[in-house]
């Protein structure tokens, strides 16, 4: 599924096979890693040359812009709740996203966010570096789980009480597989 991937250089919109018809699926190379860093309320204050061209904004489109600029719609947001509540902690955390680039196309990634200190201790924001995912794991683990999760944000009301019914869908299924979301992560990145 992922023979199109190449160097940057080649990085290519392509139909990729996950579920989503209309869509393009971009490609990185496995070698290239993304790396922005935000402050504390979110907001880029920093982003390499791949996640510029990656995304398709200019550095001066993404500086100071909250990072969720490049979120992708289908991507359920109990998945960023558990992000930021985990981040906010101190704690680091593994995540599977799928990103929007300017033009409408997509992209997974398996994301490393940290807390950043500055020199006294003090926590001054958030720093993530991110990879390709293997694309097996995305196809058959992630793309299910998360369409679950984003169908029962759809299906309230309320886009709090979506995020909290899926929130917890979430963390009822780590429970069934008695491990936690970083955990989870990283067994299957482990596996692949």
């Amino acid at each position: 599924m992922f023979a199109g991937v190449g160097t940057k250089k080649e990085i290519k919109a392509k139909e990729h096979e996950y579920g989503h018809a209309n869509r393009s699926w971009v490609f990185f190379d496995r070698k290239d890693l993304i790396v922005s860093k935000t402050n504390l309320k979110g907001h880029l204050t920093y982003a390499n040359d791949i996640f510029i061209e990656i995304a398709g904004y200019t550095e001066e489109e993404v500086i100071g812009q909250p990072h969720n600029m490049i979120r992708h719609p289908d991507m359920p947001r109990c998945v960023f709740k558990l992000l930021w509540d985990t981040i906010q902690t101190g704690t680091e955390i593994f995540a599977y996203v799928m990103n929007m680039t300017k033009n409408g196309d997509h992209y997974w990634v398996l994301a490393h966010v940290t807390p950043s200190y500055d020199a006294s201790g003090s926590l001054v924001g958030y720093h993530s570096t991110r990879r390709v995912p293997n694309p097996n794991t995305i196809s058959n683990i992630i793309v299910p789980l998360y369409a679950d999760l984003s169908s029962i944000e759809r299906s309230t009301s309320s886009a709090k009480d979506g995020m909290q019914a899926s929130f917890d869908k979430l963390i009822e299924t780590l429970n069934e597989k008695e491990t936690e979301y970083d955990e989870f992560v990283s067994s299957l990145a482990r596996a692949a």
